[in-house]
């Protein structure tokens, strides 16, 4: 059951589309990598529609007028390393002022459990708010432990955009952080014996990087 699950799915048509092309097997690591900095753009549009606003006056070249303008809100972009990077240029050409900051976290293949290996960030996390990238979510460990660090380092408002969910991992974040809004455009069936989504993409750094 996924009713008890808080995250918003976002269904866009072409988020769809392009998640399907992502998932078939025979998508080589180019088409990969494009499609994933196209489906980042699409959906760091969708979770950016409530960015406040102001009013302020200016000239077109045909009158002066009141028009709007986002209201000053600082951002910063967090890939999880290594498969949160291919996210980043999709978001960028979007969000062109944002900071990057990267933390470093790899699933202990054996314990299944995260381990931080880097960290990196905006000197100002406090006052942003920060967009935490991540293909997959599938425990949740690595990212629960990701958003944690934040945390510690002074971060309170927090976003986690991630391509495809499994259930566990969701509930991980729902019940470690349930301040933090959670995005993704999937929620699929299960993890399987060896933590991996199910059906999932395969293992997205992987095929991003082409280190199959």
């Amino acid at each position: 059951m996924t009713d008890d699950l808080k995250i918003s799915v976002i269904d866009h048509p072409l988020v769809q589309h392009k998640l399907t092309l992502m998932r078939m097997e025979e998508t080589g690591t180019k088409d990969f990598r494009e499609l994933l900095e196209e489906i980042s753009m699409l959906m760091a549009y969708e979770i950016t529609r409530d960015l406040p606003l102001v009013d302020v006056s200016i000239n077109t070249p045909v009158a002066k007028c009141s028009s709007k303008t986002l209201n000053g809100k600082k951002m910063g972009l967090i890939p999880i390393l290594r498969a949160g990077l291919g996210m980043v240029d999709g978001i960028v050409k979007l969000i062109p002022t944002i900071k990057i900051g990267h933390v470093g976290m790899y699933r202990d293949p054996k314990t299944l459990k995260p381990v931080e290996y880097y960290c990196k960030l905006p000197t100002d996390v406090a006052e942003r708010t920060l967009i935490v990238i991540d293909p997959m979510l599938a425990t949740g460990g690595s990212a629960a432990a990701a958003l944690s660090l934040l945390k510690e380092k002074g971060a309170k408002h927090i976003i986690y955009l991630c391509l495809v969910s499994a259930p566990e991992g969701i509930r991980a974040i729902n019940e470690m952080h349930p301040d933090i809004k959670i995005y993704t455009a999937s929620i699929d069936e299960k993890l399987n014996e060896n933590g991996y989504i199910v059906p999932g993409l395969g293992d997205a750094g992987d095929r991003l990087f082409g280190t199959l």
